[in-house]
């Protein structure tokens, strides 16, 4: 599921601001990430067996190098995931996202938005 204008995407950051804006809201980079494109994700756990909700939010570098932390980061549109244990994670509309973690998903993705706003480029 994409969440559109949530004022993420085609956000231009460094890619250091960036980690610290996220890790402060509890996204994981760890290593998702490659020399040009970085994947944020926060954890939704659930109550439905071998299911986890994942919000996405991925960008790729502009400028620079991720690895050599000096790349400037442009985002895309944010994603919501349902991910289904052995098989991997599905972003289809179809998939049917509970309520609660649409709600959850869209008021976080509000605060990312609004802590991207003091460190856009």
């Amino acid at each position: 599921m994409r969440f559109e204008n949530t004022g993420i995407e085609e956000t231009v950051i460094d890619v250091q601001v960036l980690d610290h804006v996220t890790a402060n809201l509890a996204f994981i980079r760890a290593g998702q990430w490659d020399y040009e494109r970085v994947t944020y994700d926060y954890k939704i756990g659930s109550n439905e067996e071998n299911v986890t909700y994942y919000i996405r939010v991925q960008g790729y570098a502009i400028e620079g190098d991720v690895d050599k932390r000096n790349a400037v980061i442009q985002l895309k549109t944010p994603l919501l995931g349902k991910h289904y244990y052995p098989h991997g994670v599905e972003y289809g509309e179809e998939e049917g996202f509970p309520e609660s973690v649409i709600e959850r998903a869209n008021t976080l993705l509000s605060k990312l938005s609004e802590e991207l706003q003091y460190y856009k480029k």
